[in-house]
């Protein structure tokens, strides 16, 4: 008769039938030191603790993947290693990137017409909506040659989308050389107004520093540098004389070598790419409906800006714009100015009509009256200009309209005398007659 066998502590087999659910005590076989979980499912302690440092390792590579904003290395180098399959290969192309309407703008800002404070507001815009803000260190080269033509707007035309490119240029045709045409915004001013700050710019600097701005035109001589306004303007010196008075057309009629005349062929070419390729050209004086008008237009670009513009801190770095050391001129040179930048003067309310006809549109209110009827070459409608500064601070182009009417007598008779008349005559009818002789 065959015997049972014996275990530790005597007796036959105590489980028949297997191991209970608890388990076996320690020290029995291999098969009696197993956990049964389920009755038809039982897991070993290697197999356990493999699961757990599996589990473990998934969640800190998991951690890893999200703190470094990527799958880690060896994830990569595995998948190299397994084959090349790809995520096109097994999804498709990703859908295309949702560009904004339009998603190629061109701000081709003319000089002292505000374009600093402009683009302080677009570098923070552009953080703000990331867009991409394309600039250029290029800020007196604005007629380019065919070649140059070529190359910008080929690099203009392969920024990342959407783009807005400023730099101090004439208008450019991409279409001309096949490119897609971009949608051009720009801002003007009063062109007195505008040559005065450019004038006293360029020899004094703003307020960030007149001896640093020597520094940077150091071939200036002094006698150029502290040149009296009347007496380049009535001594006919070129800086003050025509063709550089013939400033603000060209950045509107083109790169064409007739736009750089004065003459109505660039004055009518101006206006009809300004009809034509412009989406808005505002007006200084103006500036705050300019910014509220471009944040309706192109909200991708300038939603919030009337809000960043009126802020204290920002006003303050517009006060470092503001052009030093203006003197005012003689009633008589601004005469001459005038008579000198007709054409300018032609365009520029040319311009203002246009904004304030959107303006309307749009219900906003023009806060500048509209000057009476008067001859081209008369004294123009004073101006309240410059980059924005401080509302406590005065206005440093309010000089202009006080010398406007400290001289308004002084100005009537030197007009008188432009036209060989005395005080006798009918001043009414003279002006009423050139009125409509223009």
């Amino acid at each position: 008769m065959k015997k049972k066998q014996q275990y530790p502590g005597g007796g036959a087999d105590a489980w028949p039938h297997g191991a209970p659910l608890g388990g076996a005590p320690a020290g029995l076989g291999s098969w009696k030191r197993r956990v049964s979980l389920l009755p038809f499912l039982r897991f070993s302690l290697r197999d356990y603790g493999f699961c757990m440092a599996t589990l473990l390792v998934f969640c800190l590579g998991s951690l890893f993947y999200q703190l470094s904003g990527g799958p880690p290395r060896f994830l990569l180098d595995l998948r190299q290693y397994l084959g090349n399959s790809t995520y096109l290969d097994d999804h498709g192309p990703p859908p295309s990137k949702v560009l904004p309407f339009p998603s190629q703008v061109v701000y081709n800002r003319v000089g002292k017409c505000g374009s600093r404070t402009v683009v302080l507001l677009l570098r923070i815009l552009s953080e703000k909506h990331g867009f991409n803000l394309v600039t250029s260190d290029i800020h007196n080269k604005t007629r380019l040659t065919k070649n140059e033509q070529m190359e910008l707007i080929k690099n203009i035309s392969t920024a990342e989308q959407p783009y807005l490119f400023t730099r101090h240029v004439h208008f450019l045709n991409f279409s001309r050389f096949g490119g897609d045409q971009p949608v051009y915004i720009n801002i003007i001013r009063d062109p007195v107004n505008r040559f005065l700050s450019n004038y006293f710019f360029r020899r004094f600097g703003d307020w960030r520093g007149e001896q640093n701005h020597m520094i940077r035109t150091p071939s200036m001589r002094q006698e150029e540098r502290y040149l009296d306004i009347n007496e380049c303007i009535l001594e006919n010196y070129p800086e003050c004389s025509n063709p550089r008075l013939f400033y603000i057309i060209p950045y509107f009629c083109g790169q064409h070598p007739r736009c750089r005349e004065p003459g109505e062929w660039a004055l009518e070419r101006a206006k009809l790419n300004v009809n034509e390729n412009f989406l808005l050209v505002g007006i200084l004086e103006e500036l705050e409906d300019v910014l509220l008008l471009l944040e309706r237009f192109l909200p991708h670009y300038f939603k919030g800006v009337l809000s960043i513009y009126k802020d204290p801190e920002h006003r303050k770095l517009g006060n470092m714009t503001v052009t030093v050391k203006k003197t005012v001129p003689s009633p008589e040179a601004v005469q001459i100015l005038y008579q000198r930048m007709r054409y300018e003067y032609e365009f520029y309310h040319y311009v203002k009509e246009q904004f304030h006809l959107l303006k309307r549109k749009f219900g906003l209110k023009s806060h500048v009256s509209r000057p009476p009827l008067r001859p081209q070459f008369f004294i123009p409608t004073p101006l309240e200009t410059e980059e924005p500064i401080d509302d406590e601070e005065q206005d440093d182009e309010k000089w202009l309209e006080d010398i406007y009417k400290r001289n308004q007598q002084v100005s009537l008779e030197f007009f008188l005398r432009s036209l060989k008349l005395d005080g006798s005559q009918d001043i009414k009818q003279v002006l009423w007659n050139l009125s409509s002789e223009h």
